[in-house]
């Protein structure tokens, strides 16, 4: 799970790029609401793995 969470938060950060950027001006907004979505998922999923105290998968 906090692979996918941070594949995500990566996803997040590109699209944000992108949207404060200028390059996609109308996706600004979407791209700032996905940015939070994903950090407070990513956030969530580390806190979730460091109190199983399992190792990640890799």
């Amino acid at each position: 799970m906090l692979g996918w969470a941070l594949t995500f938060f990566v996803i997040a950060l590109l699209a944000a790029l992108f949207g404060f950027g200028g390059i996609a001006a109308g996706a600004a907004s979407i791209a700032k609401v996905l940015f939070f979505i994903f950090v407070a998922l990513f956030v969530i999923s580390l806190i979730v793995g460091l109190v199983r105290g399992r190792r990640p998968l890799t």
